[in-house]
């Protein structure tokens, strides 16, 4: 498959990925190498320059974007929250969902706890792009969602990329949870968040240039091995930093 967003700049170039159907597959890379841009295209925001997205043998430019975004639920970096209750906003993973089905979202979400404690629970306002909830409170409500929706595919853009490393771990274990007994595509930059992956594809300006399981993209020696090198010194240093203030 190809893609540009221009026809003289391509930005995936000969992809080739089979992801087995009940696993998962993180997409890795530097910034820049394209990773985004797959799940805009998994969401038929743009279509293949050349080659197919084929899902269930099924390619997706022949079925309508409703069906298709029926079969697919992303939980992404930066989650967008309506100025309504947090009710609403867990609610609008599926339209005509029971009271109680909201409520069983949450609690698969691990967020019930905090809305339990709030004045008006959910009826509690979350005021303009959720200013009222934490980064890993907003990230909860899109994982509620996606639960509420139940699709049998899962995408994470950069899903705990934003948050503190306490929080973004505590997510984690949400995901993972959601992530089982689905088709689940990790689009990742920490790569510590990966390593369970059935499989990891890494890109480098738009191209496949390993892909294996953590252990074995370690052993290769290769550029997933040298992200992994550079990220862990980064993340030490975060600690020395922190335990020093």
């Amino acid at each position: 498959m190809r893609f540009g967003y221009d026809p003289g700049r391509e930005i995936l170039n000969d992809l080739d990925i089979d992801i087995a159907a009940g696993t998962s597959c993180a997409i890795v890379g530097p910034s820049g190498a394209g990773k985004s841009t797959i799940a805009r295209l998994l969401y038929r925001f743009y279509d293949p320059s050349a080659g197919r997205i084929l899902i269930d043998g099924q390619d997706i430019a022949a079925v309508s974007q409703r069906s298709l975004r029926a079969a697919i639920g992303i939980v992404p970096q930066d989650t967008v929250l309506f100025n309504d209750t947090i009710g609403y906003n867990v609610g609008y993973g599926r339209d005509g969902a029971s009271q109680a089905e909201i409520e069983a979202a949450a609690r698969g979400a691990a967020i019930d706890t905090f809305i339990s404690v709030l004045p008006e629970k959910y009826e509690s306002m979350v005021g303009e792009r959720g200013l009222k909830l934490s980064g890993g409170e907003k990230q909860r409500v899109a994982i509620a969602r996606t639960l509420l929706k139940n699709p049998p595919i899962l995408v994470l853009d950069e899903a705990t990329s934003a948050l503190d490393s306490r929080t973004e771990q505590a997510i984690q274990e949400t995901l993972d949870k959601v992530a089982e007994s689905r088709t689940t595509i990790m689009i990742a930059h920490r790569l510590s968040t990966v390593v369970e992956a059935d499989q990891i594809v890494v890109l480098d300006q738009g191209k496949i240039v390993e892909r294996g399981t953590h252990d074995e993209l370690l052993d290769k020696g290769g550029l997933y091995a040298e992200l992994w090198q550079r990220q862990a010194a980064e993340q030490f240093a975060e600690a020395v930093a922190e335990a020093a203030e």
